[in-house]
């Protein structure tokens, strides 16, 4: 199908410019209706590759570094990588998918694409259309267990395209991270593909749930490359699940601390989890809202 077909394909089936007719909470008893899905094969053509690159540098980098104050690291560990690659973080604001497109370095920025949910980034045109151009997207159907997304995340890797998942699902209520569902360590293990865990601290505190619009005050968020992750022989896909999962906690403790530190609690399973404290939802959420601390300039070995 030509990008032209794509985009008249696209057009079909929308309320232009508004919502579905049919409320979230009714959508379980809504009677079933051919759906031909949202076509995002024309946002990874050579011409809007290079229009996302423009989105990217030009205009959403800039409006993040003006927004936050922005550190990132490691991205020295994806020197010597080969794609594809599966990068990975924990989710807990919209900043996030921005946060990784804006950071990665040319060659993984412009053939990388994004996993996004169906139910809120495809549900009007609009939308659609914007979040398949500016992050090469591609839309994941949570209440369906994901499996198109699964088939078409397949398929770009087996074409050299390298994705950004969130295995939690859902940005954090509260900001803390949440149990990783397994259908990006299937996926590595099933094309045996390298996993790049990525930690994002402080994005809950600049942009949590609910709000549209970054704090002011410049707040802190820090980002943490880690080295790939490569199924082992014989690995089941819960067993990498949680190699992934605790490679974004030493990140995540290396940032409280330092790498020698973190390193070395990590070997001995002493990682500290990111689970948050139990209890009331208040005390969760007050406990994830802690500003992340304005630190003075970061030493070269961090």
């Amino acid at each position: 199908m030509s990008a032209r077909d794509e985009l008249k394909e696209l057009a079909k089936g929308f309320r232009w410019g508004r919502r579905p007719l049919v409320p979230r909470s009714a959508e379980p008893y809504a009677e079933p209706h051919d759906d031909t899905g949202f076509p995002t094969d024309w946002a990874r053509t050579k011409p809007a590759i290079a229009a996302r690159r423009v989105i990217l540098n030009a205009g959403m980098h800039q409006l993040v570094r003006a927004e936050l104050s922005l550190r990132v690291y490691g991205l020295d560990q994806l020197a010597d990588a080969t794609g594809p690659l599966i990068f990975f973080s924990n989710h807990s604001s919209h900043l996030d998918a921005t946060l990784i497109m804006t950071s990665l370095p040319e060659r993984w920025q412009k053939k990388t694409a994004v996993g996004a949910a169906r139910d809120y980034f495809f549900d009007v045109w609009w939308r659609q259309a914007y979040t398949a151009l500016a992050f090469g997207a591609f839309p994941i159907d949570r209440g369906r267990g994901g499996a198109g997304a699964i088939d078409k995340a397949r398929e770009l890797v087996d074409d050299g395209w390298s994705i950004v998942v969130f295995p939690e699902g859902t940005r954090s209520p509260d900001g803390h991270m949440q149990r990783f569902r397994h259908g990006a360590s299937r996926l590595a293990i099933e094309l045996g593909v390298g996993v790049v865990p990525i930690a994002i601290v402080g994005a809950y505190q600049a942009m949590p749930k609910g709000r549209f619009w970054p704090k002011a005050g410049r707040p802190v968020v820090t980002m943490r490359y880690g080295a790939p992750l490569y199924p082992e022989e014989g690995e089941s896909h819960q067993a990498l699940s949680v190699r992934m999962q605790q490679a974004v906690m030493a990140l995540f403790d290396e940032d409280r601390t330092s790498w020698f530190e973190a390193t070395g609690r990590a070997e001995r399973g002493e990682t500290p989890s990111l689970a948050g404290p139990s209890g009331a939802v208040w005390r969760r959420t007050w406990e994830g809202s802690r500003p992340v601390q304005r630190r003075g300039r970061p030493k070269t070995w961090e």
